[in-house]
């Protein structure tokens, strides 16, 4: 069998999206004409047309080298039946053995959380499937919402606390993911998922500062400078911890007198040009030429613990998490005019809809301003 690198240009031609190309053998037509068996693999990765900046031509060759590495990890697992392309009986293939496979391709090609998460999933999985043999095709819609009932009311952590709905969710989407690519490689024959909802999950409030709050914050002493500085600095951009964390001074330039960051966000591994402003550009320090940004800054319980114990000292009562920085950045914006579709490019939202969770809140905000208006007598 034979695995190429198929490239297709995007509808607005400038980027090139990627998927493999499986070529197993050929069959003839009714009309008597040669046709080659082949299926094909999208993968979640592109290639800029026309590439005007280094970080561009750098992101072009780390991804020509990560899609050739996936087509040699094809081509070896092909050879073993792994991949489910060549092997007599398709079905014959077991589950975890579909699933290692891609946590692993996660382990090798993804973000280590994103890995770890896969990992967790499979303990879970474990414990209400034990069978380390069990084939895909003894996989049934039953089985697969007796595995969601679990998840969602009897899974336990290592303490002994049930998962977060949250948790849940993110570990049956792991496992939507192995049954619908079992699907598509014809290992099972039925879309076991068509009536299977996702696990719904609770709304959760979301902290977010006052521009009021974050000024306490600023006049109120840090144990640690540079965390203060780090979560300030979140506050006017909304980059995330693992963004803030990884931040290079390298990453850090002036374009048309304003100071840019040109970054990869860790989470999406989508590449972003963001603007930030003076004061944001203050609270990252001495600017050097290379060398991490935010020196020092590590994440751990104290660094939880002082987040809490500054925002208290600040006489602030909610529970600040660094995250509530990013919240803060967004509901800032949204409640200052900037419309939601500029506010979810800012924040390096994927989808508009993820920057849609911030509607109830800015509803609320704007309803307590009207009520602030004083009384006129009637």
């Amino acid at each position: 069998m034979k695995v190429t690198i198929e490239k297709r240009v995007n509808k607005t031609g400038d980027k090139q999206n990627i998927r493999l190309v499986y070529w197993y053998g050929s069959h003839t037509d009714e009309d008597g004409k040669l046709k080659h068996n082949r299926k094909r693999e999208q993968l979640d990765q592109f290639l800029y047309v026309n590439p005007k900046s280094k970080p561009e031509q750098q992101h072009n060759k780390d991804t020509l080298a990560l899609v050739e590495a996936i087509r040699a990890k094809r081509i070896t697992e092909a050879a073993s039946s792994e991949h489910g392309f060549i092997s007599p009986n398709k079905q014959d293939v077991r589950f975890y053995q579909l699933f290692d496979a891609m946590m692993n391709e996660r382990k090798t090609f993804a973000s280590k959380t994103s890995h770890n998460l896969w990992r967790g999933c499979r303990e879970q999985v474990k414990k209400y499937w034990p069978d380390e043999q069990l084939l895909l095709k003894h996989i049934d819609e039953d089985a697969l919402k007796g595995l969601k009932r679990f998840l969602e009311t009897e899974a336990k952590t290592k303490t002994g606390q049930s998962l977060k709905k949250a948790t849940s969710n993110t570990y049956f989407n792991k496992v939507r993911s192995v049954i619908k690519k079992a699907f598509d490689r014809g290992h099972i024959k039925t879309n076991l998922l068509a009536d299977i909802k996702n696990i719904k999950i609770d709304d959760q409030e979301r902290v977010y500062l006052s521009i009021d709050e974050v000024r306490q914050l600023v006049a109120t002493e840090c144990r640690y400078d540079v965390l203060k500085r780090a979560f300030l600095f979140s506050c006017l951009t909304g980059l995330r911890w693992s963004d803030v964390f990884k931040l290079d001074w390298s990453d850090v330039g002036v374009f048309n007198g304003v100071q840019r960051i040109t970054f990869t966000h860790k989470k999406t591994n989508q590449l972003q040009y963001l603007d930030i402003t003076e004061q944001a550009f203050r609270l990252m320090g001495v600017a050097l030429t290379s060398g991490r940004v935010f020196q020092g800054l590590r994440y751990s319980a104290n660094s939880n613990i002082e987040l809490l114990r500054w925002s208290m000292a600040a006489g602030i009562n909610k529970h600040v998490t660094f995250h509530a920085a990013r919240h803060t950045f967004a509901v800032s914006l949204l409640s200052n005019g900037v419309d939601i579709y500029t506010v979810s490019k800012l924040l390096g939202h994927t989808q508009i809809k993820t920057t849609q969770i911030y509607s109830d809140i800015i509803d609320e905000v704007r309803k307590d301003a009207v009520h602030r208006i004083p009384s006129i007598g009637i």
